[in-house]
Formats: structure tokens, C-alpha cells, sequence
């Protein structure tokens, strides 16, 4: 016989052909789940040698996929369930299905053995679903239908399922596919905790979004992605991801405490780090477009880039600036200039561009020399002195104090009545640096040497000079 006819050949004829050696065999019992290895795949039924000198069938479609392909090859190692023993032949089952055998100890092995049968949901009504069996009807309540609450049961109406006997008597037949579910899932959940590893990565399901995460399934047991994982950006998590998704994670932590297992997992970590070219995100001196994305007290956030923020400190808005979103408001579009960044820390100070300033420009704002004679604008008035914005800056580099002993008034002045807030003065430069202190009194009194220099200047040999001088012009004319 051909090796292609032999391909064909039945259970039955290999076994009255003594293909199928006959040997001292370990014995098995219906409802028993037993494995075995792969001995030979035909058209129609696929062989398993079990331990112990023992062999068994699969009915070929019990091993097909949804497109009608077999799953297994010679030598892979599969599970079953003894569902029929007829003369000598052991026919095995992924599960107690319709089709499993005849006779109710087919369900009295199920029920004692606590394996699976398959049913499909032939009515729904209040209290549950009743069950096709196979000519027999069986009973599912409701709270048995899933492990989770089902809000609409509809869903299941017409599905081959998979349940577990609970009772089991001369007039009922009740299951239970929650029972299944659950032991389908701690079987699942311990073989995957034997699998995982920090830093691996994995597939899975998202199964709830929370304000805090999000929960993926890995395939029987819930990983969490905290919302700080989901993203380089600062997102909602529910801006990400939502249930029903399909996301590949990477492990971050495995907590075992007794029976429970904490898992947390990545999502951002099997992303690019926009950090890692922030040079170009945020050269330092130049001018940059971003936009507000959050304020607080002391100031605003401003997105400079996918997962790069920098702060704009309040103290950068104005003198009179006392709460950030009287400046600026969320969304809003802003020209801003990089002063520093600290990327171990991942910290970016900002202040505003100077005006007229281009994003991608160095921010050429004027520098404040000591000694020199600025223009400047009031901001703010205090007892002690008046603060002025220096003209061509902005933010905190381009603001100085006018002490009250320089600005000129007299002893006792109310400065707030002496100087408006827009008022523009001149001033001269006493200090420069991380502060700067001016003084319109210096700035008139040079005014005034300049003046004076100026006008003597002016006067040469006809000036008026000295007393002296005039007494000896005099009595020469006499």
C-alpha cells in the first residue's frame, strides 16, 4: 500500500490491519482529560499516542480552525477529553460536544469529572438560558451565562458554548460557563506567569480604561498600564487607548503577594523618547513655537513638542502678573525662548520672545549694560521703589527696580501718584546681572553734566570765566 493511501485510511482499517499495535494499555475512563503526542494526521481523523501504550483518535474537525485547516502535526503534544470507548477505540474531544457520545453516562462522567460540555443557546428567557445538549436541555441562570455581567444576553443566543454541570438528576441538567471561564482563565493566568519577564514584551487586549490606566488582558490574567506609561505625553488615558484595542506592552513589574500578582506594564517604553533629540526640540538661546498646555500657580506649561513641555515661570509674564491665567489660557499659541534645559531632570525654562522674534531665530534681546541709559516701562508700583520693564525685552532678564531714593521725587512722595503703571522713564543702569537696579535720578543728573559739558563746550574762548578775569577786562577798557 501506497504511503498516500495509507494517508487515507480510516481509524478503524489501520487497527484491523494491526497498523495500530494492540499492546498492554494503561486504562482511561469517558470524562477523563488526558494527553498524548501526535502520531499521524489523515483527512478525517488524527491519531494520539497516550502514555502508557495507549491510543486514541480526534475526529479531524475537532482539531480545525476557523478556516477549516487542522492546527496540529505529527509530534505536537495536545490535550483531550475521553468522551466514547467502543470496542477497545478511544475517541478523545477538545470537549463533551454535542456530538460526544450517546447516553447519559456521557453527562454523569461529565458532571463527576467536572469536565466541559458543549452546548449551544437555544432560548433565552428571565432567569437564564436553556441549553441544546445534544437532545438534551439544559439549564443556564443567568449569573452563570458569563464571567462578567452581561448587559445584554442577546449576544449569546444561537453560540456553541462551553459549560460545566453543576446539578445534575432525573429532571434537571444545570451548567455553569462562568465555572468554565474561571478555570479556563487560572489555568491561562498560571501558564503566563510562568512566562513573564521584566522588560519582555507581549500582546494583549485592553480590557477597562480608568482615569488612572488602563487594564490589559495578556490572555487570562489583567496587566495594568499606569497613565504615566501610556504616553511621552501628559494624555488621558481614554485619549490613547480604549477596550477592545489590541496593544503590545512591555513588562515593567511582576508584585506576587500571596495569590495576587500585580503586573505592570509600558506602553510608552516600546516608543521613541523625544528626549533624546531635544537639542533640536529646544536649542538653548533660540526662539521656539509652543502652545499652553496646563497652568498652575506658578506658571504655565508649554508643549514644545510630542512629550516635551517646558515651564514658563510666572515671574517671565509681568510684574503685575499675580495669577497665570490672567496671562495666558490653555491652547493658546505662544513664541517662547529657551534660557536652559536640564535633561537628566527633564526640565525646560522658557520666558517670552522678544518681539518680532521668529520661531527658529536666535532671540537677540538687548543686552542691559551697566552704566548705560535704557528706556523702560512701569509695570508695578511698590512703597519701597517702582518696577520697569526695560524696552526691546520681555520676562524676568529684562526687568529692574527703581528704588525710591532714585527715582527722583522728594521725600515722602506717593510714588503710585508720581508714576502710572505704562508710564515710559529713562533710567540709568546701576546693576546689572541676576538683578538689575536702575535710577532715573542718575539718568537726569548725567542728562544735565551732558548738558552742561555741551554748552561750555560750546562757549570756547568766549565763555564768561572768572571773576577775575571780567575786573581785568574792565580797567583795560579804561
Amino acid at each position: 500500500m501506497s504511503a498516500d493511501e495509507n494517508k487515507t485510511e480510516s481509524f478503524a482499517d489501520l487497527f484491523a490491519r494491526g497498523a495500530v499495535p494492540m499492546a498492554r494499555a494503561r486504562r482511561v475512563s469517558v470524562g477523563e482529560e488526558v494527553e498524548g503526542v501526535v502520531g499521524h494526521v489523515g483527512p478525517d481523523t488524527v491519531f494520539v499516542d497516550l502514555e502508557g501504550n495507549r491510543q486514541a483518535f480526534f475526529e479531524s474537525i475537532d482539531l480545525h480552525d476557523a478556516h477549516g485547516q487542522t492546527t496540529v502535526k505529527v509530534g505536537d503534544r495536545v490535550r483531550g477529553w475521553v468522551v466514547e470507548m467502543t470496542d477497545g477505540q478511544v475517541r478523545l474531544a477538545r470537549r463533551f460536544g454535542r456530538d460526544g457520545g450517546a447516553g447519559p453516562e456521557r453527562f454523569r462522567a461529565a458532571f463527576e469529572q467536572g469536565t466541559p460540555v458543549e452546548g449551544k443557546v437555544a432560548v433565552l428567557n428571565k432567569g437564564g438560558a436553556e441549553v441544546d445538549l445534544g437532545g438534551v436541555r439544559g439549564f443556564c441562570p443567568m449569573s452563570q451565562l458569563d464571567s462578567r455581567y452581561v448587559a445584554d444576553p442577546s449576544q449569546f443566543l444561537g453560540q456553541s458554548l462551553s459549560f460545566v454541570i453543576t446539578k445534575l438528576d432525573e429532571r434537571d441538567v444545570v451548567l455553569s460557563r462562568r465555572t468554565w471561564l474561571e478555570r479556563e482563565a487560572k489555568d491561562a493566568r498560571a501558564r503566563i506567569l510562568d512566562t513573564l519577564a521584566i522588560g519582555a514584551v507581549v500582546r494583549g487586549r485592553v480590557s477597562q480604561v480608568r482615569d488612572f490606566g488602563a487594564f490589559v488582558d495578556l490572555g487570562g490574567i489583567d496587566g495594568l498600564v499606569p497613565a504615566r506609561e501610556l504616553s511621552h505625553e501628559r494624555v488621558k488615558p481614554e485619549d490613547v487607548v480604549k477596550p477592545g484595542d489590541a496593544v503590545e506592552v512591555q513588562i515593567k513589574a511582576v508584585d506576587k503577594k500571596g495569590d495576587k500578582v500585580e503586573i505592570t506594564l509600558s506602553l510608552k517604553a516600546l516608543a521613541s523618547d523625544p528626549w533624546d533629540l531635544i537639542e533640536a526640540v529646544a536649542p538653548i538661546g533660540r526662539v521656539v513655537a509652543g502652545q499652553v498646555s496646563r497652568t498652575a500657580e506658578f506658571g504655565a506649561f508649554v508643549r514644545l513638542a510630542s512629550g516635551v513641555e517646558g515651564l514658563l515661570h510666572i515671574s517671565e509674564l509681568g510684574a503685575r502678573v499675580r495669577k497665570t491665567e490672567d496671562a495666558l489660557q490653555v491652547g493658546q499659541p505662544i513664541l517662547v525662548k529657551v534660557l536652559s534645559v536640564d535633561a537628566s531632570k527633564r526640565r525646560i525654562a522658557l520666558s517670552p520672545a522678544s518681539d518680532g522674534a521668529v520661531a527658529g531665530a536666535e532671540d537677540r534681546t538687548p543686552a542691559v549694560v551697566l552704566g548705560g541709559i535704557v528706556k523702560a516701562t512701569v509695570e508695578k508700583v511698590e512703597n519701597f521703589g517702582v518696577f520697569v520693564q526695560i524696552a526691546g525685552t520681555r520676562g524676568r532678564a529684562g526687568r529692574g527696580l527703581i528704588p525710591t531714593s532714585e527715582t527722583g521725587t522728594r521725600p515722602g512722595s506717593d510714588l503710585r501718584k508720581e508714576f502710572d503703571v505704562g508710564r515710559e522713564v529713562t533710567a540709568k543702569v546701576l546693576e546689572a546681572g541676576e538683578r538689575i537696579r536702575l535710577s532715573i535720578k542718575a539718568a537726569v543728573d548725567d542728562a544735565e553734566r551732558a548738558d552742561f559739558d555741551t554748552f561750555r563746550a560750546g562757549q570756547g574762548d568766549k565763555g564768561m570765566g572768572t571773576l577775575g578775569d571780567l575786573l581785568k577786562k574792565k580797567m583795560g577798557k579804561r
